[in-house]
């Protein structure tokens, strides 16, 4: 068995690992960081919205890691299999035992596609795509789509850009009129959710959106599996099942059959979802997480600090952690600094941590072509907007500018600065 000792283990080069490292570089570059995590791409993942509608390319959402890893920091390119807090280490697949003084975990999400029975075969179809997955063919699915139910749906389980699964409706739509389809065509957001958007004013921007492009919402319907051979997805209504004034707006017949009082089943001719997701195994099987609860599954951090409620060496930011925010690369965005301040507290013995991360979050919500709001919250749904860009932009109305930033902006400061630690 290989043996090395770090004195900051990150796990994790996605958005948060290589943020973290970068920054701690800056502060202080004679830091031994080591950064473990297998994949030799790096892709620009909020970008993956644009290309399922035909409108970015691919190609620039992909980097190489290799160009991207800080380069004070050691990349070890291996899976992790076991992590052990009470043993300062972590163990990756090939045997290699990786001691630490102070571990940053920061894994992301894994895709559980087979938590959703029927999803994997369905995924192989010319009528179900996910952004999530592989953007690409969402765009086909797009272009061949000739009518029918369009649906639109995601899990019960937290997710990664919890607004993504409306984006491309919002985009579909439009594109549904631009291919001439439109006129024949029933478009549903069937969400497990009890409304479209959890923050004001946003709220009530989409519900004028949604009015607008007749969408038709179905709320507390949570997909359950898939019939790829029949087109059929089949949902539990999981709550309110006799108020239909909760469970409907603008209600159209989707040729749907009520098989008992809490299940449906829904034809579609186009679907498009967002699988369930979880932390990655390794993780959820260490004492890093929640043990029950709510939480379950999910790092146990401080929500303010970022610090492990049980481990003051361990730190955790990004989606993998229990935060009641939007999993996004906006909120790492603001998580990493105060990763990285309190990091060094604790390596300098300072006791007095800073609880600076409040949850913020942000959603740009593309709404068609051209067209974008961008939400922004922290915790409890309270409306976070940067009080610069609302001095000239009404960011909870749709603009041609927050499109422009969407793709152009954003991509350039996340290469450009947020992974060099400048932002």
């Amino acid at each position: 068995m290989k043996q090395q000792h770090h004195q900051i283990v990150i796990i994790g080069a996605g958005t948060a690992g290589i943020t973290v490292a970068a920054q701690l570089l800056r502060k202080d570059k004679h830091l031994d960081i080591a950064i473990i995590d297998p994949a030799s791409k790096h892709y620009y993942q909020p970008a993956w919205t644009l290309v399922g509608a035909g409108t970015f390319d691919f190609d620039a959402t992909e980097r190489d890691m290799k160009d991207l890893i800080p380069r004070r920091a050691k990349w070890i390119k291996d899976y992790v299999e076991t992590v052990d807090p009470d043993n300062n280490k972590v163990i990756t697949r090939d045997g290699s035992e990786i001691t630490y003084d102070y571990l940053v975990a920061c894994p992301g999400v894994q895709m559980d596609i087979d938590a959703l029975p029927g999803l994997r075969e369905a995924l192989e179809t010319d009528s179900v795509c996910s952004n999530y997955t592989d953007p690409k063919h969402t765009w086909k699915v797009l272009q061949n789509f000739k009518g029918g139910n369009a649906i639109f749906t995601q899990p019960a389980t937290a997710i990664k850009c919890g607004g993504a699964p409306q984006k491309i409706m919002y985009l579909a739509e439009e594109y549904f009129h631009k291919s001439g389809v439109r006129d024949k065509t029933k478009v549903a957001f069937v969400t497990p959710g009890s409304v479209i958007f959890g923050t004001e004013p946003f709220k009530q921007t989409l519900m004028e959106i949604v009015d607008r492009k007749k969408i038709q919402l179905r709320f507390f319907h949570k997909i359950t599996r898939i019939d790829p051979i029949n087109k059929i997805a089949y949902f539990t209504i999981a709550a309110h099942a006799d108020e239909p004034d909760k469970l409907y707006y603008h209600k159209e017949d989707l040729g749907e059959k009520l098989l008992s009082e809490t299940e449906v089943a829904i034809p579609y001719d186009f679907l498009h979802l967002a699988p369930p997701q979880s932390a990655p195994d390794f993780i959820k099987k260490s004492k890093l997480v929640y043990q029950e609860g709510p939480d379950k599954g999910w790092i146990n951090v401080d929500i303010n600090t970022l610090q492990h409620k049980v481990y003051p060496n361990v730190f955790s930011l990004g989606d993998a952690a229990a935060l009641p925010t939007a999993k996004t690369g906006a909120a790492i965005r603001k998580q990493a600094p105060v990763v990285v301040e309190n990091l060094f507290h604790v390596m300098h013995h300072d006791a007095k941590l800073d609880p600076d991360y409040t949850g913020y979050s942000s959603c740009p919500i593309v709404t068609g072509y051209g067209k974008m709001l961008l939400a922004e919250f922290k915790y409890d749904n309270i409306r976070d907007s940067d009080p610069l860009i609302s001095k000239f932009v009404d960011t909870s109305k749709e603009q041609y500018s927050m499109w422009l930033l969407k793709k152009y902006g954003l991509p350039f400061m996340y290469w450009n600065l947020m992974l060099k630690g400048k932002a």
